[in-house]
């Protein structure tokens, strides 16, 4: 019984830690998004991505410290600059929608990209949906629709930017699903923020005006609260079950709204409400779908025994 008792304990500790870790990746990135706001009263979107990637790759570089320049072996690069490619368009989507949306609702259609990943790993990765999560989809995107309100005089056409973004984010989504078969997390990190610095670099030149005063710390503050929240998500996910963690995932949504509120004056509107209500309830049915899924599931032991080695 004592046995148990302490495994018990262990277990309340890890699922307590991976809790608190997704609520600091969703505060992170709920903190860049009001970074690139900020920014943007001087800077272009793209020019922003650029120094969210070129400030995001220096946070990232104590990795490279800790594992040694070890952790740039692979032989996956040529997957690694196909998955930069999709990103990098994703993110200027995605950084142009928070410019020009409201926060809160930019930030809620990105949370679609999920959707889109359940009908890309049925293309690409051959996985069985079945008509329960084919139908959490449906709603998703009809909560999506909610907020969108195509066909309404409150239509913005930049909500299909927000959209697009959504879409590429779900094609580097299965991409990381294909990487982290035998590539490790951190690897994965270094290996975009470094790819995505000359990648954003080329657009951001075009529109170049460059930074002063102030805004070199909301540009450095970007690209410090973009990697720690993707450090949160990646560690938060490796200590617990997505099926928990993925709606909790979702409170980024209400920590914008009101940074956005008392930043920007900006109000939620009730459809931005509904249809983020919808899209959270979709979400949270995928990822316990694909959480008892993955727990029937036989496990890939040479490709577990190849992520070992490395």
């Amino acid at each position: 019984m004592r046995v148990e008792s302490v495994a018990a304990r262990q277990a309340r500790v890890e699922l307590l830690g991976a809790i608190g870790l997704m609520v600091c990746s969703a505060a992170m990135f709920a903190c860049m998004a009001v970074m690139i706001r900020l920014a943007s009263s001087q800077l272009h979107p793209f020019e922003i991505a650029f120094f969210r990637n070129l400030f995001g790759f220096a946070f990232a570089l104590p990795l490279v410290l800790h594992h040694g320049v070890g952790i740039f072996k692979t032989d996956k690069a040529h997957v690694y600059v196909g998955r930069c490619l999709i990103g990098i368009v994703a993110m200027l989507c995605g950084f142009w929608a928070i410019v020009h949306l409201p926060l809160a609702k930019a930030v809620t259609i990105s949370y679609s990209a999920p959707l889109f990943v359940t009908i890309l790993a049925v293309i690409f990765l051959g996985e069985v949906v079945r008509a329960r999560r084919w139908t959490a989809v449906f709603l998703g995107f009809v909560g999506v629709l909610v907020i969108m309100q195509p066909g309404a005089d409150s239509f913005d056409a930049t909500s299909l930017i927000a959209l697009a973004a959504a879409m590429m984010s779900a094609i580097v989504a299965i991409s990381i699903k294909v990487l982290s078969r035998t590539e490790k997390p951190d690897a994965i990190v270094v290996w975009t923020t470094m790819l995505w610095v000359p990648m954003s670099l080329v657009p951001a030149l075009f529109v170049w005006t460059g930074p002063s005063g102030i805004t070199w710390l909301w540009a450095i503050g970007a690209g410090f609260f973009g990697t720690a929240g993707h450090m949160f998500w990646t560690r938060a996910l490796k200590r617990g079950d997505a099926s928990l963690l993925t709606p909790i995932s979702f409170m980024q949504v209400p920590l914008v709204a009101v940074l956005a509120w008392w930043l920007f004056d900006e109000n939620v509107t009730v459809w931005t409400a509904l249809g983020a209500g919808i899209i959270f309830a979709a979400n949270a049915y995928i990822a316990y779908r694909e959480a008892r899924t993955a727990s029937r599931a036989v496990t890939d032991r040479e490709i577990s025994a190849e992520s070992q080695q490395r």
